[in-house]
């Protein structure tokens, strides 16, 4: 048996894909919040806001307030119906909201549902009752599942995840109930996948909550560290917020801001010479080199559109003279 190889090389935070978990009950603020950081997100990433929407149409809400792609989604809602809605969008090239996630887990087709289908299955098949038949019933939707979750990890786009949520007690034998408090109805292997997930309670307008006396609100918020002075202060979700963590997610190699008007342009224009345009070309060598290098190919075409456009303006008056 030959021995494996193994190769080091030094540590580099590379790009990472967001996925944010908003959860609350209804008056939290989830929808509206997501289409604000998806359009922050977009602010950095480029790409079309895709609005997977299992809620009835409830996203057209806002759709004189943010500009996105609008996918109604209804019943079955079984893991890999999701699975094929997200990979639809992926497709387009897509920066994704889904809203509501909860109906992979408890909606018609949902995992629930499932389970429930398959344990009369099973024991009917086996000429059991359906108290014997429980545990083997989680099998096919499990795995459904955790093929979607393994998929969902694996592609390269952002996601901002909506859950319902509801108040949840916790029976212990002999003793009182444990009051959890707000908890989201999902999968809980799939929520803990999260890089972030927020608590938006009804009247706080999109603010997260971030201290809870309740034990399942804590387990639920997920505030890590390179993300807490982002959050120090009380404040609404917003398209800063979104902007501030994709330019996290984008890795070690950051992609320039290019955010030039054509009134900056010309000024560039007029004070420049020679030596001034040479180093101009340098400079977009080398930033069209680093996004390349970064994989992010929106921002490199960001920087070849305003490149373009202040080499046309650099040549014009040669061109009006002829």
């Amino acid at each position: 048996m030959n021995a494996r190889v193994f190769e080091d090389k030094p540590a580099v935070r590379e790009a990472t894909p967001l996925m944010v978990g908003l959860f609350g009950t209804s008056g939290g603020g989830k929808t509206f919040s997501a289409l604000r950081l998806a359009t922050g997100i977009q602010k950095v990433t480029g790409g079309d806001i895709f609005g997977i929407d299992t809620e009835s149409r409830r996203m057209l809400h806002y759709a004189d307030k943010f500009k996105f792609k609008h996918v109604p989604f209804g019943a079955p809602f079984a893991s890999l119906d999701y699975l094929a809605a997200v990979e639809h969008c992926v497709k387009k090239g897509a920066k994704i909201i889904v809203d509501s996630m909860s109906h992979e887990h408890e909606g018609p087709g949902g995992v629930l549902e499932q389970h429930a289908v398959e344990t009369q299955r099973l024991a009917k098949l086996w000429n059991v009752s359906e108290a014997k038949a429980q545990i083997a019933a989680w099998s096919a939707p499990k795995q459904a599942r955790r093929r979607m979750i393994n998929t969902l990890l694996q592609i390269n786009a952002n996601f901002v995840f909506c859950f319902r949520a509801k108040d949840k007690l916790k029976i212990v034998s002999g003793k009182d109930p444990v009051d959890l408090g707000t908890m989201p109805i999902c999968g809980e292997e799939f929520f803990f996948e999260m890089t972030l997930s927020c608590l938006l309670m009804p009247m706080d307008k999109g603010v997260p909550t971030w201290k809870s006396e309740y034990p399942g609100e804590r387990m639920m918020m997920k505030l890590p560290g390179q993300f807490e002075a982002m959050f120090g202060q009380p404040r609404q979700l917003d398209e800063d917020t979104g902007q501030k963590l994709a330019e996290w997610s984008a890795g070690t190699v950051r992609a320039p801001k290019v955010t030039l008007t054509e009134a900056d342009i010309e000024r560039m224009v007029d004070s420049m010479d020679v030596t001034t345009i040479q180093m101009l070309d340098a400079a977009y060598q080398a930033a069209r080199e680093q996004c390349k290098a970064a994989g992010d190919k929106a921002a490199r075409d960001r920087i070849v559109s305003v490149y373009e456009q202040m080499k046309k303006a650099l040549t014009a008056p040669a061109s009006d003279a002829a």
